[in-house]
């Protein structure tokens, strides 16, 4: 869901010195034979109609081991009308899933949307997401979208990942042993190279499941570059999501395959966070809200149903197509904590879906099954690998550091991580005034119960990693105190406007936020104050910021107009230094209460 930030190579580059001592443009199409084909439609089959299985899931993030604290939770919703969290997620229990799903049926097929890898926990990330491809190769991903974090690290990278191939500056992680890549297409048709307009990699997939045909149609959101560091996308174009479905749907049909799926990295906002709340109790749509709605209803009637993602979110939406038809609009939330299974007919005679016959629910992967054995072993032979640096402990934590709070807002981790950073920053420039954190780049929160042998309360560097796994820099720039508040003020209008991103903001800062105002005007200008005093708009004020943010990233524009830059070191590095120096085993770091942004409902 959260904005990327690409990662650099050179951190995680010495990480795994530690350890262990491009490609051409896809064509306009391919044929994947996913079981065999019969002689002609029909043949063989005693009846019209025969039953097809999607199971799908999306925006896993390289979280092979189950996530921590309520990373690792679903809203259940209970017959009483009241909620309770469901531990979930974790490849082991997810392959597990994945394959009692299957069970009878004998055309299933596996798809995601998107972000399977990126802004991953540190077992994925320090090997550049290799872990996360072979293990969706075990667990039988049959094919992906695109999303925005495929992007983190550039599209040389991305076709790495699909071709296969050692770390054009790692190397390969083991002596003899080479990374063959994803077993699954990637298709990303409206990712386009921006001089020759052709796809960077396949646009559609066609799946022959014993004689049924099914197109695939792979996107990404359109506004990825605005929420992606420009270095990640350059060289790309990104086009209208609708519009190159509808064109790609047209390619298949005349292919003549009428059974078409869109994967869509765009999603929405339900009504209700328990991922079985019935989404259409008020209606048709009357539980989504957000992007993908507009999107679903442009896309052609041609497409059957719709596999989303981007906001992780839980939801088995119907929303008419352009012809009125009720259509599914389906997403599994994140991180392997859910799987959406679509059960419907496929047709002999008209090679379609049999629209109607389309039925979808998310399903737990709860932690109480047995685990795949074979994912077993592979996250175990990673976590060999990564131990001598993912175990190493960087700081102590008295209670769980969280991306959340009361106000949702401010959050206590949101204000360690700029603590840190103004700390960080005023030691390369002691007139640093104060520091801002992008909240889609806090990924994961830091939790006092212990996750290994390290001991409650111990924060190790892999804990750290899975908070802030982009590998930005943290970056200072001189603002003026007017552009200080055009800042504030874009977090609630712009790109921002409907849906909020509330920067993280150092001790000292403090500020309104009204939302009984609307537009820029919930930021309240009077209300901004530095260390007890308002900000002068003629002043200049030094600030840190990570360089996702220095870029203009998440809507931020003003900042990238912020003057006299000088670039630090990695941000992880900052947050480490922080812990190491305010927290120990006898006195250790105390979340803040969250309070610097007071807000008005």
């Amino acid at each position: 869901m959260s904005p990327t930030q690409s990662r650099r190579p050179a951190p995680r580059r010495a990480a795994v010195a530690a350890l262990a001592g491009a490609a051409a443009l896809a064509t306009l199409g391919a044929l994947a034979t996913a079981g065999p084909a019969e002689a002609r439609p029909g043949a063989g089959h005693p009846g019209h109609t025969t039953d097809l299985q999607l199971l799908a899931v999306n925006d896993f993030h390289g979280n092979l081991e189950p996530p921590a604290g309520s990373s690792g939770r679903v809203a259940e919703l209970q017959p009483d009308g009241t909620t309770k969290n469901v531990d979930a997620g974790g490849a082991e229990y997810l392959a597990s899933s994945l394959r009692t799903a299957r069970q009878g049926h004998a055309r299933s097929l596996t798809v995601a949307a998107g972000d399977i890898v990126g802004a991953s926990p540190l077992l994925s990330g320090l090997f550049h997401d290799e872990p996360t491809v072979e293990a969706m190769n075990r667990l039988g991903l049959d094919v992906t979208g695109v999303g925005n974090h495929e992007f983190d690290e550039g599209k040389d990278e991305l076709l790495r990942l699909q071709n296969g191939g050692c770390h054009p500056v790692d190397g390969c992680y083991e002596t003899g042993r080479t990374f063959e890549g994803a077993d699954y297409p990637i298709l990303s048709a409206n990712v386009v190279d921006d001089k020759t307009g052709k796809p960077l990699l396949q646009p559609y997939v066609v799946k022959n499941v014993k004689g049924a045909k099914v197109g695939f149609i792979g996107v990404t959101l359109e506004g990825t570059p605005d929420i992606v560091s420009a270095e990640g996308v350059k060289g790309l174009k990104f086009l209208d999501e609708a519009e190159t479905i509808n064109r790609y749907s047209k390619v298949l049909e005349r292919r003549g395959v009428h059974a078409i799926v869109a994967l869509i990295h765009e999603g929405g906002f339900p009504s209700s966070s328990a991922y079985n709340y019935d989404c259409d109790a008020g209606g048709s749509g009357a539980g989504l809200s957000g992007p993908i709605v507009d999107i679903a209803k442009k896309v052609s009637p041609a497409v059957d149903t719709l596999v989303t993602a981007h906001t992780h979110n839980a939801y088995v939406c119907t929303i008419p197509d352009p012809a009125g038809r009720p259509r599914l609009v389906t997403s599994a939330a994140s991180y392997g904590r859910l799987f959406t299974e679509l059960d419907m007919k496929y047709d002999w005679r008209t090679r379609d879906i049999v629209r109607a016959t389309v039925k979808g629910s998310n399903h737990v992967v709860d932690r109480t099954q047995s685990k795949a054995a074979d994912l077993t072993r592979l996250i175990g032979h990673w976590q060999t690998l990564a131990a001598p640096v993912a175990d190493k402990p960087i700081g102590f934590i008295a209670g769980d550091v969280t991306r959340t709070s009361a106000n949702n807002a401010e959050s206590p981790l949101g204000d360690l991580i700029a603590d840190a950073q103004l700390e960080y920053g005023k030691g390369l420039d002691s007139g640093t005034d104060l520091a801002l954190m992008n909240p889609g780049g806090i990924r994961a929160d830091l939790v006092h119960a212990a996750s290994g042998s390290e001991g409650d309360g111990v924060v190790t560097y892999g804990e750290g990693f899975a908070v802030q796994p982009f590998s930005n820099t943290v970056n200072l720039k001189d603002l003026t105190g007017a552009q200080l508040i055009t800042v504030l003020k874009q977090q609630v209008s712009g790109s921002n406007a409907a849906a909020p991103k509330i920067l993280q903001i150092s001790a000292g800062l403090t500020y309104t936020l009204d939302l009984t105002r609307t537009g820029a005007d919930r930021v309240v200008t009077d209300s901004i104050r530095l260390n007890g005093s308002p900000i002068d708009p003629a002043a200049t004020y030094r600030v840190a910021m990570n360089s996702f943010l220095a870029g203009g990233g998440d809507g931020f524009t003003e900042l990238a107009n912020g003057t006299n830059q000088r670039v630090g070191d990695d941000d992880l590095a900052a947050l480490v230094d922080y812990l190491t120096a305010h927290s120990s085993a006898s006195a250790p770091y105390r979340p803040t209460a969250a309070d610097r942004i007071t807000v008005v409902r």
